[in-house]
């Protein structure tokens, strides 16, 4: 499957990351190509097992980093192939680690007489600021592979800025362990806390009110019907995709270099305005990745079903949301490539697409 991205010697390699693909080595300066044969024969296998998981065949790595007899090492070529899961997998974890770290803090320490001012180690705003300085903090880890750190913001890449359908899988899977090793990381450091909270070995989900289930993953008010608790999610996601499209809009303003940092005050936004409801999750990896951690380590069957089996939305209404996002933005400002901007915004292909794999599957061999 060719890249619908193909290499233009002209784009820098940040440009590459920015519209969430890795500039190939040769642009940089240099290739994989090397002269020892061996080397250069393992190599090239990296390059096609890259290929097959939908990846640049050449990795990103910088100019001055050349390949040397090191990079035969067995490790050395692991990185090499999933350089970019890796860094979309650290992304998320550095993310969550700050995100459901700082909820741990405020909600442990809360009350605690020995805090400055006497009443605990912090407050809602601390949430929203650990949130927000995760995601700044996570871009900036994962940079080689785009930086997505959301599942739904993948897809609707995907969707509408050509990133390859064929990373989808892989980067998912990257998103979704790096929320699930960041929360187990923030659990054992908490461990002492949660039992002092709680009482030794209990484990509650709101609406108990010594739960602390929350600090890994969303849920709900008691009161909200299931109707608002996915418009919640949906609308906040929606927020999201349009104004991350607008800050990588260079047609626009755009963001440039301060694209962390203006997705950290976005982040920081949703989270003062819209987080009260269900948490603002946003975000399958950082939600569904630290609840079955959190079931795995002891918090019961009810992390699925507290809120009436609430858990799926959080999974789900992102998609919609940030597909729906990405609509809007390209439909009424974004002017450069996209299925929107496609005779029928984009259903004419879909439709020829579709014809076309009907044609090649009804005709005798020879006539397609």
């Amino acid at each position: 499957m060719a890249d619908p991205n193909p290499p233009n010697p002209t784009q820098t390699a940040a440009e590459w990351r920015a519209q969430g693909t890795a500039k190939p080595a040769e642009q940089e300066g240099y290739s994989l190509a090397a002269p020892n044969p061996n080397l250069g024969s393992k190599l090239s296998k990296l390059e096609a097992v890259r290929a097959d998981l939908g990846l640049n065949p050449n990795p990103p790595i910088d100019e001055g980093h050349k390949v040397h007899e090191y990079q035969a090492l067995l490790w050395s070529r692991i990185r090499l192939i999933l350089r970019e899961p890796f860094a979309e997998f650290m992304g998320v974890f550095i993310m969550v680690l700050f995100g459901n770290g700082s909820v741990a803090q405020v909600l442990l320490s809360a009350g605690n007489a020995s805090a400055p001012g006497g009443d605990g180690y912090g407050s809602y705003q601390s949430i929203s600021w650990g949130w927000g300085i995760g995601v700044m903090l996570g871009i900036y880890v994962a940079g080689d592979s785009g930086a997505f750190l959301n599942p739904a913001i993948t897809f609707s890449s995907c969707l509408y800025r050509k990133l390859p359908w064929r990373r989808f899988p892989i980067y998912l899977v990257a998103q979704f362990l790096g929320g699930f090793c960041g929360s187990g990381v923030v659990y054992i450091n908490y461990i002492a806390a949660i039992n002092n909270y709680e009482g030794d070995g209990r484990r509650t989900v709101p609406p108990s009110k010594t739960a602390t289930a929350g600090i890994f993953c969303t849920y709900p008010q008691a009161f909200l019907p299931k109707a608002n608790m996915f418009f919640s999610e949906f609308i906040a996601s929606t927020i999201l995709m349009f104004v991350i499209f607008a800050l990588k809009d260079d047609s626009n303003i755009g963001a440039g270099n301060l694209l962390p940092l203006m997705l950290f005050f976005l982040i920081f936004g949703l989270g003062a305005c819209f987080g009260f409801e269900t948490g603002y999750a946003l975000n399958l990896a950082r939600d569904f990745g630290p609840r079955l951690m959190s079931y795995a380590v002891g918090y019961g069957h009810e992390v699925w079903s507290a809120g009436g089996y609430y858990f799926w939305i959080p999974m789900v209404a992102p998609f919609g949301g940030c597909a729906f996002g990405g609509f809007l933005y390209d439909l009424f400002l974004y002017t450069g490539e996209s299925p929107v901007n496609t005779p029928w915004m984009g259903l004419k292909r879909v439709d020829r697409n579709y014809l076309s794999s009907r044609t090649a599957m009804t005709s005798p061999p020879g006539e397609v």
